[in-house]
């Protein structure tokens, strides 16, 4: 239950906005949604539903939070390779082979039980129970970086940036072929296929989400490359179905890629088991406190050695 005491300042102020001023840890939404369910109540025990009325500045509020609805996920303690940690927000590198969130077959030993542990149930509740504070991403067999919202207010700032495409986010995938080009993009619809709802493909202008990837040749290899890539979007598999579009599918991609029988013979050898893509810089502003974050995360050993292991 929060007390809220209105200041002059606030006379002629939208009712949720002034309550925003007054509850930072609350986003404005969700004082809109708590107003016009009943959960604000004036000075006198009558209900305010209406987030729109003029404040004068001088009332009194109760406002009831309803606890968040408990978790199925266990909190466990698997290690976490944080880069960034504050009071709002954190970033953490994650391994190839680690689940984001549960879901049918992955119910515990994902990276949303290992955050519950670490941040003691401090996550938004935004993106419902199995995923509290899960903003974005990674398949579960790609690495790299991803940034986790510890409160509702830090998960609809960095969500809007993620709707505006101002996100910055690069990838590193090392494709089967050298392309021939140095760079290009690729502006391509996505929605689940038709034929297997378990694949991503790309379908007609206007039955898919839009999405666009800005990809660079950086080193070519032997019947193989590394490759940048830019996410202007960020759809489900969109960097995986993208690049197998234009001939160059992600080396070890057992949905998407066609795997050489020299190549196949190479990832046996290395013990190698997954596409080759790590999530490797994240940019974004602070949605608190307004700064610019970057971060940028290296090559993880695997994919250097199959990097040498190919390398011309």
């Amino acid at each position: 239950m929060f007390e809220i005491a209105l200041d002059p300042i606030h006379a002629g102020w939208r009712l949720d906005r002034a309550l925003a001023a007054c509850l930072p840890t609350l986003s404005r939404e969700r004082l809109k949604v708590l107003t016009k369910s009943g959960a604000l109540r004036s000075a006198d025990g009558a209900a305010v539903r209406d987030p729109a009325i003029k404040v004068k500045g001088n009332e009194r509020f109760t406002l009831a939070v309803p606890a968040p609805e408990p978790a199925h996920n266990e909190p466990q303690e698997i290690a976490l390779g944080i880069v960034y940690e504050d009071e709002h927000l954190l970033v953490v590198d994650k391994p190839a082979g680690l689940v984001v969130h549960p879901a049918a077959g992955n119910r515990d030993g994902t990276m949303v039980n290992a955050l519950l542990h670490h941040c003691g149930g401090s996550l938004s509740g935004i993106g419902g129970v199995a995923r509290p504070g899960i903003v974005h991403r990674i398949d579960k067999d790609s690495s790299g970086l991803l940034v986790v919202a510890k409160h509702d207010l830090a998960h609809e700032g960095l969500a809007r940036q993620f709707a505006d495409h101002s996100i910055e986010r690069r990838y590193l995938a090392i494709v089967s072929d050298v392309p021939r080009l140095m760079g290009g993009s690729v502006d391509a619809p996505l929605a689940r296929s038709p034929h297997d709802r378990k694949k991503i493909a790309i379908v007609a202008e206007g039955r898919g989400k839009r999405a666009v990837t800005h990809w660079k040749r950086l080193t070519p290899l032997r019947g193989a490359a590394l490759v940048e890539c830019r996410l202007e979007t960020g759809r489900t598999h969109q960097v995986r179905v993208h690049l197998a579009s234009i001939g160059h599918p992600l080396v070890g991609d057992p949905v998407y890629g066609r795997t050489r029988p020299e190549q196949r013979v190479l990832l046996k050898e290395l013990g190698f088991h997954r596409q080759a893509l790590h999530a490797a810089h994240l940019g974004f502003i602070h949605p608190v406190t307004k700064r610019r974050l970057s971060f940028d995360s290296a090559l993880p050993s695997d994919m250097q050695e199959l990097f040498s292991a190919l390398g011309v």
